[in-house]
């Protein structure tokens, strides 16, 4: 299969590191560059050197849209952005796809797919539904304040939904990010995480004891809810509990 040539354009350097960290896990991808200045990156796409762009949406010289018109279909794109409300105009720009940060490597991965049935149709069957070969990060990015914080998985112990925000409770810390409870539960991955309860996600490795309709994680008692409580058990291996 040839390999796809990829940049990623973010100003937000730790973004950028992730992103650059998730093409560089897949065999068929290659980087051939990184930029937090979307001007630097405008010669390389005109010349014809990538095929596809990993794009953050506002940036201070020119936004995504912006560069997206000037590039002239010399690349195909995938949207970045931590702002939900940009979705629809990515599509209306062409875009193969739209990323909601913080990204999952499983949903970064789905807009490989995507890129691949339209850079290369003939290869799209070659291409598993999950990658067997390429292991789940260990860790997530938050975005807290201005900084975007890495959270490693196995040192979450739940996530507690707080209207417009959620608060990650680890083994040392308690994190508050702008992030809603249906979006964690995409990023945290089953079977490791588990929704209990409308504002509660947790890891189950944490889980101390089960009583009933509620759970213990250290001193934390976490209600169990009737919509989340087969599915939970299920999890758990005991039934209806």
């Amino acid at each position: 299969m040839q390999k796809i040539r990829c940049i990623a354009i973010d100003d937000e350097l730790l973004a950028l590191d992730v992103m650059a960290d998730y093409i560089r896990k897949i065999p068929f991808l290659e980087l051939t560059g990184t930029f937090d200045n979307v001007l630097e990156a405008l010669p390389l796409v005109e010349k014809g050197l990538a095929d596809l762009v990993f794009l953050d949406i506002q940036m201070p010289q020119l936004t995504g849209m912006q560069f997206m018109k000037l590039i002239q279909g010399k690349a195909r794109t995938i949207l970045t952005t931590a702002y939900s409300e940009y979705a629809l105009d990515s599509y209306d720009h062409d875009a193969i796809d739209y990323l909601l940060k913080p990204i999952a490597f499983d949903r970064f991965y789905k807009s490989i797919q995507k890129a691949v049935a339209i850079l290369q149709p003939q290869q799209q069957d070659v291409i598993p539904d999950r990658m067997q070969s390429v292991e789940t990060p260990s860790y997530i990015f938050v975005k807290t304040d201005s900084r975007m914080v890495k959270v490693l998985l196995s040192e979450i112990l739940f996530v507690e939904g707080l209207k417009d925000y959620v608060a990650i409770h680890t083994l040392s810390e308690k994190i508050i990010t702008l992030q809603n409870m249906k979006r964690m539960e995409v990023i945290l991955p089953l079977p490791h995480f588990a929704r209990v309860h409308k504002s509660y996600l947790v890891s189950m490795e944490k889980i101390d004891a089960i009583e009933r309709s509620r759970l213990f994680i250290g001193q934390h008692v976490i209600p169990v809810g009737d919509t989340y409580r087969e599915a939970f058990f299920q999890l758990v291996g005991n039934g209806q509990g």
